[in-house]
């Protein structure tokens, strides 16, 4: 997977925000991201660790995540210009939600009998 294919899912994007100047466990970083699994978090750290852009240390049965800024060439530039705008943080948000699972909300009935 290449870089953008890498940055280009908003979760990962933000796990990258998340580990850009500072070293965070994989339970910290998915605590910081209450609506996604443990799990999907760990997929995506893995994927972003095969793309290059995260450095991974293990101590014991832990592991810390920072960003490989360097790996990033042209793209980190975007990155942190995106983050310091505060449109972009609204369009996270929205994507975020857009991409968030769980239970589809139900239809509700009319009086008659027919759903609306």
């Amino acid at each position: 997977m290449d870089v953008l294919q890498a940055v280009a899912s908003p979760r990962r994007r933000e796990i990258l925000r998340l580990v850009w100047d500072c070293e965070r466990s994989a339970g910290e970083i998915a605590g910081m991201m209450p609506d996604v699994t443990f799990g999907a978090v760990s997929l995506h750290l893995r994927t972003l660790a095969d793309a290059g852009l995260l450095h991974t240390r293990a101590v014991h049965r832990y592991r810390y995540y920072r960003a490989n800024v360097e790996a990033l060439g042209p793209v980190r530039e975007m990155l942190e210009d995106m983050w310091d705008d505060a449109l972009w943080k609204l369009r996270l948000e929205a994507e975020l939600e857009q991409t968030r699972r769980g239970p589809k909300p139900r239809r509700r009935q009319t009086p008659r009998g027919r759903r609306s």
